[in-house]
């Protein structure tokens, strides 16, 4: 079993940056495949972003790709996704994701999620 805490959420202006953190503990983290999702009131859950176990792949959203990067510090637990060129249709509930299984874009196939950390970007 793996937890995860979201961090680095926060107000800020379009084209500002944020770089989000997903800490896990309780497991061998380098066992887990790690996905973004995100989501605003009244719409389903997003994906954005997954990067797999080593970080050799990694599989973006359209709306996001070129601006978001996702990386991984096994080292340290973590994973983190940089938000680049931030606009206000990105703003939501950020969510990470873990699973043994691989990554997928699919929100149903992760076992383990964090309680999600916001982000909101001002026009």
């Amino acid at each position: 079993q793996v937890q995860l805490v979201e961090s680095g959420g926060g107000l800020v202006q379009a084209g500002d940056s944020l770089r989000l953190s997903c800490a896990a503990s309780g497991s061998t983290f380098s066992s887990y495949a790690v996905g973004w999702f995100r989501q605003t009131p009244g719409k389903e859950r997003e994906f954005v972003a997954a990067i797999s176990r080593t970080g050799a792949s990694t599989s973006f959203a359209d709306s996001v790709k070129g601006r978001f990067t996702i990386s991984r510090d096994n080292s340290k637990n973590t994973v983190y996704l940089q938000l680049n060129s931030l606009k206000p249709e990105d703003t939501a509930v950020y969510y990470c994701a873990a699973d043994r299984r691989g990554y997928s874009r699919t929100d149903g196939l992760y076992d383990y999620w964090g309680q999600g950390t916001q982000v909101t970007v001002s026009s």
